[in-house]
């Protein structure tokens, strides 16, 4: 199935309309060209009805929030729900203020979210932000971990199911769910960590593939995350004395342009659970 997630994105090529933030925007527009989508990125509350329109799914990240983009933001989702168009969010840094918290709760009160990706705490600040989950779901650690892979699951599938959303939950151990399964995936680098926006490029990245996989949305999203990090290990494997993060964030961009079904379906690791 991941294969062919991988293929559709080719053979469709969806168009993706980003209102995502000014420090990895380009990075964005580079990993959605690589994976076989199409970017456009439109932040301005009066040009963002206009271009969601033209697009096939949206992707909203919150990492360098103003008000003018809240209200693209806004604008933008309640287009995309009116056209039936996969709507991600990417909650980046939700817990860290007042603004990013209140305006991740807002964007998903307010518009029918098809996918959530973020890491563990910034899913936990939405869960407990939105009063979806009570008691031992708010105990889950900052960091999925093989000690406590059992509560995690049970947090993400309890999140996802009150949500109504795909949840993906990003780190050493992802976490990936409609509510019913949970992908548990292992692959990627710690090194990766050192590269400002993996996250965000695999956010632009996911809403791609759920666009052009409408009837396995749980399984395009799982794609993409094995897709991401499966290119983190052969960039890393290819990286040579004197090459640093720039050089990194390049040969992961790199693999993902040169990763076919087959080579992603070989190296995916995870499990169903």
């Amino acid at each position: 199935m991941l294969k062919i997630c991988c293929e559709n994105v080719r053979k469709t090529v969806p168009l993706v309309h980003n209102i995502t933030n000014y420090v990895t925007v380009n990075d964005v527009a580079n990993v959605l060209l690589a994976c076989g989508g199409s970017p456009i990125m439109s932040d301005e509350p009066e040009d963002v009805t206009d271009i969601t329109s033209i697009c096939s799914a949206l992707n909203i990240n919150i990492g360098t929030l103003h008000k003018t983009s809240i209200e693209a933001m806004l604008k933008a989702g309640k287009k995309s729900n009116e056209l039936g168009h996969p709507v991600l969010l990417d909650p980046v840094g939700a817990g860290a203020s007042a603004l990013r918290t209140n305006t991740a709760v807002k964007l998903m009160k307010e518009l029918k979210l098809t996918v959530i990706r973020g890491n563990i705490s910034e899913i936990k600040t939405l869960a407990l932000g939105s009063g979806t989950t009570k008691g031992v779901d708010a105990d889950v650690a900052d960091k999925v971990t093989d000690e406590n892979l059992d509560d995690s699951i049970r947090f993400v599938k309890n999140f996802a199911k009150e949500s109504g959303t795909i949840v993906a939950v990003t780190g050493a151990i992802d976490l990936v769910s409609d509510g019913e399964k949970c992908y548990v995936i292992r692959n990627g680098r710690p090194e990766m960590g050192q590269i400002t926006g993996t996250g965000c490029q695999l956010s632009g990245m996911m809403t791609a593939f759920v666009a052009a996989n409408p009837d396995n949305r749980l399984e395009a999203a799982a794609a993409a995350v094995c897709m991401m990090g499966l290119a983190g290990e052969i960039g890393w494997s290819r990286m040579t004395e004197g090459d640093g993060n720039s050089t990194y964030r390049n040969r992961i961009i790199d693999a993902i342009y040169n990763m076919d079904g087959e080579t992603l379906e070989k190296g995916a690791k995870y499990e169903v659970r």
